[in-house]
């Protein structure tokens, strides 16, 4: 079992999980993680003995030197973290790591007994997967819940996907065998530029749980990172008039398909977002 080091009581606490590997297309949404730890000051609280989960071979330790500058070896593993908001009026319980190599069950039962201790009324997984989409509109991102309240308020859906799956479903469907509130959030992640960082769809999974949380979560510099990352992506399709046609047919096909919507919710969405920031701001 996972020890916990230094725990209060917590106010109804949120969950928010994301894992390196098959569910996480360029990083995105560990990346999430990353901020979100960064920017509500999280503290890391406990981990999952790797051990039991992880292949070394596959997942290596990375050895280092520490601030003393004593050699350190770092093991691949799945940290605890929790985070008190001053914008929100709930905590947060921060899920970080990499995909097992064995043992999914135990260890979904490992960190659901986690959130059973701290407890956690709400699960958020994000995930990431590399998609027909072009980097130059904004990076989509759907959504799914068991709870309906979440369903109709976020316009979210039943899941219906059918094929292999990695932690994030693995957990989600724990989750839900526990009777306990889930929703997951996955960002397409354009297909051509699949290497890692991708602070657009980064940036994108942070926009959607502001809608879920109902405050505004501090960027930082993801916006201007999410601006360059675009710039740079420009200069490359620019120099490949293969690509240039490529890309200029999935925004054809994109512009196509939301249409309908670019009137309507999509709009009203992020001009609420933005009426709220400069409320905050000001």
């Amino acid at each position: 079992m996972i020890e916990l080091e230094g725990t209060a009581d917590l106010v109804d606490p949120i969950v928010i999980a994301a894992f390196e590997g098959w569910n996480d297309a360029a990083d995105a949404a560990s990346s999430a993680i990353d901020h979100l730890m960064k920017v509500w000051s999280a503290r890391v609280i406990g981990e999952i003995d790797p051990d039991v989960y992880y292949d070394f071979q596959v997942n290596r330790p990375y050895v280092g030197n520490d601030e003393r500058g004593m050699r350190r070896i770092t093991w691949p593993t799945t940290r605890i973290a929790i985070a008190s908001p001053p914008e929100l009026d709930r905590d947060v319980i921060l899920i970080r790591g990499l995909e097992p190599n064995m043992q999914w069950r135990r260890f979904c039962a490992e960190l659901l007994a986690v959130v059973d201790t701290l407890g956690g009324s709400l699960v958020v997984t994000l995930g990431a997967l590399l998609a027909d989409t072009p980097h130059t509109r904004p990076i989509p991102v759907s959504g799914t819940s068991t709870e309906p309240e979440l369903v109709d308020r976020l316009k979210l859906e039943i899941s219906t996907y059918e094929g292999p799956t990695g932690i994030v479903g693995v957990f989600q469907n724990a989750c839900e065998e526990a009777d306990l509130a889930a929703a997951s959030f996955w960002a397409a992640v354009p297909h051509y530029v699949a290497q890692p960082p991708c602070p657009k769809a980064t940036l994108a999974l942070i926009n959607r749980l502001e809608e879920l949380v109902e405050v505004s979560i501090p960027l930082g510099d993801l916006p201007d990172d999410a601006r360059a990352w675009e710039r740079g992506v420009n200069e490359l399709a620019e120099e490949d008039e293969d690509v240039a046609e490529y890309v200029r047919a999935l925004e054809e096909t994109r512009d196509t398909a939301d249409l309908p919507e670019a009137s309507g919710e999509a709009i009203a969405r992020e001009f609420e977002r933005y009426l709220k920031r400069r409320q905050e701001d000001s």
